[in-house]
């Protein structure tokens, strides 16, 4: 049993309106045949398919505020509901109070401590090890969770080599922000193969996407539509590289924010919960009704 977990920062579940959600804009027709021709807002949720089931789940855990991203992405890898611990939720990165729940008791930690492989299949640039070496940048969640577990992030080297890949999924933020003209370009079908391929390496592997939240926060509706079809064509690339037998691929999110730019905060909109595989692991799934639930039941399946 092998879990490839996509994690897409600040997807929401948002209303079907045009003006404001990119997901009635933008042309997705894998996803949308998947989901029976309807778009994925909260209106396309629950959806059960052949191959693919779709819930609604709450980021909010019963804590007033809006979610924010370091308790939040901290509830999907412990499955501790922090936020109610605490009193709060908190972000972007983790403060020490956040953190201490990061260490030892994350999906990381235990499938390593289980003698399983584990991996953060994204690969980070130098000028993110010289800030956090010199202390002017900080682990987010995921991240942190996963060097304190003792597994390396990975680097230049790695997707240079084709063991690890872009946060783009393509590759250009390489090449242009990065200032690598030969990094490795791929369009997005080709990505998703190359996903598929590196997560069957794994017992439990992850990938981070994180400007869906940039873009919500930045209000831009282009942006957000193009990330949107560059995902449906990773997506149609993984699907065709990955069998059901393979095991159970998982996408969700820490809070909404995307799927509403008539606002640059996050929202308390539920948040999808997408599973791709053999209906019997994706029952597993079937009480889980917020992200706390969601750990817990990988746990199950891998260990």
């Amino acid at each position: 049993m092998k879990i490839l977990f996509l994690f897409l920062d600040g997807i929401g579940l948002g209303e079907d309106n045009p003006e404001t959600n990119p997901f009635l804009r933008a042309n997705m027709p894998l996803l949308e045949s998947l989901l029976g021709g309807k778009k994925m807002t909260r209106s396309a949720a629950p959806f059960e398919g052949e191959t693919i089931s779709l819930k609604a789940i709450d980021p909010n855990l019963g804590v007033k505020g809006l979610p924010q991203s370091a308790t939040g992405q901290a509830v999907l890898l412990t499955g501790i509901n922090i936020p109610a611990e605490l009193g709060y939720h908190y972000g972007p990165k983790p403060n020490p109070e956040v953190a201490q729940y990061l260490n030892g008791q994350t999906i990381f930690s235990s499938t390593v401590n289980a003698g399983r492989k584990a991996a953060l299949l994204n690969a980070y640039p130098p000028r993110y090890f010289d800030g956090i070496d010199s202390g002017k940048r900080l682990y987010s969640s995921i991240p942190l969770a996963l060097t304190n577990a003792g597994i390396p992030l990975f680097t230049e080297k790695d997707y240079f080599a084709g063991t690890a890949l872009s946060a783009d999924f393509t590759g250009e933020g390489w090449r242009d922000f990065l200032g690598f003209p030969d990094a490795p370009i791929f369009d997005p079908e080709n990505a998703g193969v190359n996903l598929g391929s590196l997560a069957r390496h794994y017992d439990f592997s992850f990938f981070e996407y994180w400007a869906s939240d940039y873009a919500g926060h930045k209000q831009d509706m282009p942006w957000a539509v193009r990330q949107l079809e560059t995902f449906d064509g990773v997506l149609k690339g993984l699907l065709a590289n990955w069998q059901n037998e393979d095991g159970l691929i998982l996408l969700t999110s820490d809070h909404g924010n995307m799927e509403d730019l008539g606002t640059r905060k996050h929202t308390a909109a539920q948040v999808p919960l997408l599973l791709f595989g053999d209906k019997t692991k994706r029952d597993a799934f079937a009480d889980v009704s917020d992200l706390a639930g969601i750990a817990p039941t990988i746990n199950r399946l891998l260990l």
